[in-house]
C-alpha cells in the first residue's frame, strides 16, 4: 500500500519521524512536503494529500499540523477524502474498520512521536469491515450527503 504524508511547518519534525515509521512497517510513502520549519499554510497541504489520494496514486495518508484539527477540516473539503484527527489507537483503527476513514490526521503539538507511531500502526492497519450491513449503510449515508453538497 502507498501512503501519502503531508504536513505545515508545525509537523515537519514528526513528519520525518512518521516518514521513517511508515517505510520500516513495508510501506511505500509519498512525501508531498513541507520540508522545513517556515511557516506555510496547512490547506494547501491537505490540499496536495488528497488530490494524491483521490487520483488513485495512494490509498491513504497521513497529515500533521500542529493540532490536527486545521488539516482535517481542509482536507474533508475534498470529495473522497474521511479524514479524523485521533489521538487513541481505537479511533485510528476504528475510523477505518467502521467509517472507511482514509487519512489519519495528526496534532503534532498534542501527541508525542511514541503514540504517534502507535496511532499510525493502527490506521495503517485497519481494514473497511464492508461485510457488516450497518457500517456499509452508515457509510453510504456520508456518501449520500457528500453528493448532495451543493
Amino acid at each position: 500500500m502507498q501512503i501519502a504524508l503531508a504536513c505545515d511547518h508545525g509537523g515537519y519534525e514528526l513528519k520525518i519521524i512518521i516518514e521513517e515509521f511508515v517505510g520500516s512497517l513495508g510501506y511505500s510513502v509519498v512525501d508531498l512536503g513541507t520540508n522545513n520549519t517556515e511557516s506555510v499554510d496547512f490547506p494547501d497541504y491537505a490540499e496536495k494529500l488528497g488530490r494524491e489520494i483521490t487520483s488513485g496514486h495512494s490509498e491513504r495518508g497521513i497529515l500533521i499540523c500542529g493540532s490536527g484539527v486545521g488539516a482535517c477540516i481542509a482536507a474533508n473539503k475534498i470529495k473522497g477524502i474521511y479524514a479524523a484527527v485521533c489521538h487513541d489507537t481505537y479511533s485510528a483503527h476504528q475510523g477505518v474498520q467502521h467509517d472507511n476513514m482514509n487519512v489519519l490526521c495528526l496534532g503534532a503539538r498534542v501527541i508525542g512521536p511514541e503514540l504517534a507511531k502507535e496511532l499510525v500502526q493502527a490506521f495503517l492497519s485497519a481494514q473497511f469491515s464492508s461485510n457488516e450491513e450497518r457500517h456499509l449503510r452508515r457509510v453510504n449515508k456520508i456518501y449520500k450527503l457528500e453528493n448532495s453538497s451543493k
